[in-house]
């Protein structure tokens, strides 16, 4: 079977955990936000803020989540790295700092 591993094109961020959460699992999951909120522990502004991508998915919130759906909290926490860091690289400006050789 040939390896199937989907790309992006590097001008596209990464799709952020809330985006997909909103998207895909909370439709699939067919509860509405209020009761997700409820199982989660949080307020439903809490979890209204993370699908609407104002508010990131923290290592709290992460193991949550993957709690809830039953896929551990690293997928989520390794979406919001991803999302966050292509953002950082094209907003830092780091051309004055020199890159050190090592010996």
């Amino acid at each position: 079977m040939a390896d199937m591993t989907a790309t992006r094109s590097k001008t596209r961020p990464p799709t952020p955990p809330g985006k997909l959460l909103a998207d895909t699992v909370l439709p699939a999951i067919g509860k509405t936000k209020t009761e997700i909120a409820k199982l989660l522990g949080v307020s439903r502004q809490t979890l209204y803020d993370i699908l609407d991508c104002k508010q990131p998915v923290t290592p709290q919130m992460a193991v949550r989540i993957g709690k809830l759906c039953g896929n551990g909290p690293r997928i989520w926490l390794n979406m919001q790295a991803a999302h966050d860091l292509w953002k950082a690289e094209r907003s830092v400006d780091v051309s004055k700092i020199p890159t050190l050789d090592v010996a």
